[in-house]
């Protein structure tokens, strides 16, 4: 995976490797590049034709600025054209352009999101439909995903763009006030369907400060000279700080070491021209398959085993890391603003995950952040080989959907109390009792039972293989019905 001017350590933004998590967040008071209302500066530089034709803000006339505006939206059609006549073929030197730092058009065009239960979509049913935008469940931190794949665009033509501007907004607003990461596929744009630049720009005014703010993550997957372009013209008008966010991902694979891979419901374009690019290129993957296979689990493992395992080695129905972690956060986190919603220190996440594993004591106060108690508790969740709701009741759930309120739930209860496996119903009541004394606290915390649906849903349930995102806000709702029924559903 590349990264435009940051090393290959820096990876892990939120952890030890970068000193500082402050570093990843921008500074209200550092100096931020902003439009210049007489018009904008544009530079290409490496990889335009016009390189040579450097604008500075002061002493450019709107005339001057839409002449090169005007070249350099050549050079990018060009570029796309050029990338259509291949078919897709990889292009050498295409996958990390020289000096990027940050890319607010990436960013904006990265960034809309769906949430996954809202209840006002019907008014964007028309952009809605097409899934351009959609929530991919948490990575690897806890921080929501949030998926935009170009594929998925149609031709601009027969798609009203100020209406998508205003969908993005419109959902992105549901998350921007905790910390989220965007995955951006890039395949699939083109003459046909990409967005005015004029679009580009507005979008650029629209999104202010309180959108990047909690942007952690920028992963820009397959980009090309295009994209190269871009940067080159939206450059001078970026914070620096935001490029240490950007991501360039060469390859699928290169997602799992971060994400939860089979959340994404990567589109079948994109699936094909990734396996196109593995074939011809053959990249080094980031483990080998007899690596993972001789990795046997400690006695003591709580990630990444079965609740059977757990129960089995250590004697007890409740895996040890829900126990140790929800007393805590009962105990220290019940009026923490965005409990559930924030990231942690990766390293210290880390570390804690290992001394779980290996059976130690863990003292989550010392640790001085109620943060992490509660994405250790997300995470292990997440990363049982098998659900909590089990797969086998994932298509059963997804169903509930065509059946009417009150017999939404009674079979809900029906489920959990006659077909949930006893000691996946124990753990199940533990969690959810837990999660309704943290939305009783919602005036000072402000995660209500909405919230916490959103959150712990896709750590919940998923489907075996890859993820069916049309069917996310599916799981958030049944999971909203356990937490607004918590007393009719777990009582038997």
């Amino acid at each position: 995976m590349a990264s435009p001017n940051v090393d290959q350590k820096d990876i892990d933004w939120e952890g030890s490797s970068l000193g500082s998590d402050t570093e990843m967040v921008e500074n209200p008071d550092d100096p931020q590049l902003e439009f210049d209302d007489a018009g904008l500066e544009l530079a290409a530089q490496a990889g335009s034709r016009h390189s040579d034709s450097v604008i500075a803000y002061s002493g450019t006339n709107k005339a001057q600025i839409a002449a090169i505006t005007y070249m350099l939206e050549l050079d990018a059609e060009e570029e796309l054209a050029k990338e259509e006549s291949e078919s897709g073929a990889f292009r050498s030197g295409s996958i990390t352009p020289d000096g990027i730092i940050d890319e607010d058009f990436e960013k904006e065009l990265g960034m809309p999101s769906q949430d996954s239960i809202d209840e006002d979509e019907g008014e964007f049913s028309d952009i809605s439909k097409h899934g351009i935008v959609e929530v991919a469940g948490d990575d690897m931190y806890g921080r929501k995903v949030i998926v935009f794949s170009a594929c998925k665009m149609p031709p601009s033509k027969d798609m009203d763009h100020q209406r998508l501007l205003e969908y993005i907004r419109h959902t992105l607003d549901q998350y921007v006030e905790s910390d989220y990461t965007v995955v951006y596929f890039h395949h699939g744009l083109n003459s046909k369907n990409k967005p005015k630049f004029t679009w580009l720009v507005q979008a650029y005014r629209e999104f202010d400060r309180k959108y990047k703010k909690n942007l952690k993550a920028l992963y820009l997957v397959h980009p090309t000279n295009f994209i190269k372009i871009l940067w080159n013209i939206f450059k001078p008008l970026i914070s620096v700080k935001f490029g240490k966010k950007v991501r360039y991902v060469n390859y699928l694979h290169e997602l799992k070491e971060h994400l939860h891979f089979d959340q994404l419901s990567v589109p079948p374009p994109v699936l094909k021209y990734d396996a196109q690019l593995v074939k011809a290129h053959k990249p080094p993957y980031p483990y080998s398959p007899k690596q993972r296979r001789s990795q046997t689990p400690l006695k003591t493992q709580q990630f990444g085993v079965t609740i059977q395992f757990i129960k089995e080695n250590s004697g007890s129905i409740m895996p040890p890391v829900v126990e140790q972690s929800i007393t805590y956060l009962r105990e220290n986190a019940l009026g923490v603003e965005g409990l559930f919603r924030r990231c942690a220190n990766a390293a210290k996440l880390r570390e804690v995950q290992q001394k779980f594993n290996e059976g130690q004591s863990v003292d989550f106060s010392a640790l001085n952040d109620v943060h992490i108690a509660a994405v250790i508790l997300k995470t292990f969740l997440r990363d049982l080989q098998e659900p909590l709701l089990t797969y086998d009741l994932y298509e059963p759930i997804c169903r509930l959907q065509n059946l009417d309120e009150e017999k939404r739930l009674f079979e809900a209860k029906r489920m959990i109390q006659e077909e949930l496996p006893e000691d996946n119903y124990v753990i199940l009541q533990y969690i959810m009792q837990f999660l309704t004394e943290v939305a009783a606290r919602q005036d000072v915390n402000m995660m209500t039972h909405h919230n916490l649906a959103i959150v712990f849903g896709p750590n919940l349930i998923w489907p075996r293989g890859q993820a069916n995102l049309s069917s996310m806000g599916i799981i958030n709702s049944f999971s909203l019905m356990l937490l607004q029924h918590f007393d009719h559903i777990f009582v038997k």
